[in-house]
């Protein structure tokens, strides 16, 4: 069964729809997923669909900081909730399970706290927990831009996301705490932090003066549940740094 391949790319407001079009041609991309862009919806269209067996479309959507452009139907990906920074949509493709597709772009840390973030984190998993109700199951991607490594208590902790760098741990389903249970994510984005992930120590170069400076970050994200998890090839997922063209916000 073919693969559905995304794209997310937080462009910064840069114009960038040449080197978009490119990538999307070269790994076949089904869903673009695309914050902070700028770029005119049409003229973009038009650059990636230069070529004309691209067949991309610009999918219905209110969310104003993510916008998602597919070759797929756009009957295939309808929102079931959006906010001005969280579009909630259910990927349903003939023949295939359903998936739950959550594309966001979570406030900066330039505008929030530590603890800002993470009761951001709370909201969006309560809201992520409601649409996976409506659906009937947990088969959810989350995907974007959340302003967090990997390892900080947005992610991790269990009120938060929830997300683990293990896949092993991940496939328990959730865990109590306190007597109150919670549902486990998969975040395969721990390994991209560090020399061994590739050409460059994460997605995200930032040098401040701080005491604590960790340089490279990977605030851009990808969780899985457990159900999808175990169908996950890590090796096929690739991160880039995008810190050449400008602040990340």
């Amino acid at each position: 069964m073919p693969t559905t391949r995304f794209l997310f790319w937080n462009v910064n407001r840069k114009s960038l729809g040449e080197v978009i079009a490119d990538l999307a041609e070269e790994h076949r991309i089904d869903v673009i997923i695309l914050a902070e862009s700028e770029i005119d919806p049409n003229r973009l269209l038009r650059t990636l669909n230069q070529d004309p067996v691209a067949g991309f479309h610009l999918t219905a959507g209110n969310c104003r900081k993510v916008i998602i452009f597919t070759r797929l139907s756009r009957d295939f990906l309808r929102p079931t909730f959006e906010t001005d920074w969280i579009s909630i949509r259910r990927l349903s493709l003939p023949a295939r399970a359903q998936v739950v597709l959550v594309a966001v772009h979570l406030p900066s840390k330039l505008y929030m706290t530590e603890d800002d973030q993470l009761l951001e984190c709370t909201v969006l998993c309560r809201q992520i927990a409601e649409q996976e109700a409506l659906a009937g199951h947990r088969r959810t991607i989350v995907v974007g831009d959340l302003n967090m490594n990997p390892f900080e208590p947005g992610l991790v902790g269990a009120v938060g996301l929830h997300s683990v760098m293990s896949r092993q741990v991940a496939a328990r389903g959730s865990r109590t705490v306190k007597g109150n249970e919670y549902q486990f994510f998969y975040n395969p984005m721990w390994s991209h932090l560090g020399d061994g992930s590739g050409d460059t120590a994460g997605s995200y170069f930032y040098d401040s003066t701080q005491h604590v400076n960790y340089y490279w970050n990977v605030f851009d994200q990808l969780l899985l549940r457990p159900e999808l998890a175990e169908r996950f090839d890590p090796s096929r997922l690739r991160a880039t740094s995008w810190s050449a063209f400008g602040p990340h916000a």
